[in-house]
């Protein structure tokens, strides 16, 4: 396994946490509360075939916090870094979401192709904002 120096380690959290954070267009079937599609102007014109940036983990700023929601947060967490297994760049993407009383995290694990492993952790994801 190859080390990794500070500088690629922190290059690679940069990535995935502008991967996860940045707001990603919605689909066409996407249930949305306030009919704003959102997304990177970017990828109006990708220089390749449906590239897009970011994710949608934006879309669950107004749910409850269920198990479904923490699935769902999984799922769109993989979708954000599939780029990087798709472009070789990354041997797997492990996207782990654990639901808190009033918050969710989010830990990810991102296995390099030449051995080193970065860890992620994103907490308070997702949460609940009391009114006053």
């Amino acid at each position: 396994m190859t080390l990794l120096d500070a500088e690629s380690e922190r290059a690679w959290q940069r990535a995935v946490v502008i991967s996860l954070l940045t707001w990603r267009r919605a689909e066409a079937g996407d249930l949305l509360d306030d009919g704003q599609r959102y997304g990177w102007w970017g990828d109006t014109f990708p220089t390749l075939a449906n590239d897009r940036i970011g994710s949608r983990l934006w879309q669950l700023r107004r749910r409850t916090l269920t198990d479904d929601t923490v699935r769902t947060a999984e799922a769109f967490a993989r979708e954000a870094l599939q780029w990087a297994v798709d472009d070789d760049r990354v041997s797997a993407v492990t996207v782990t979401a654990s639901r808190k009383v009033d918050r969710l995290d989010m830990q990810v694990r991102v296995g390099l192709r030449d051995g080193p492993v970065i860890d992620v952790q994103l907490d308070n994801l997702w949460q609940v904002i009391n009114a006053v």
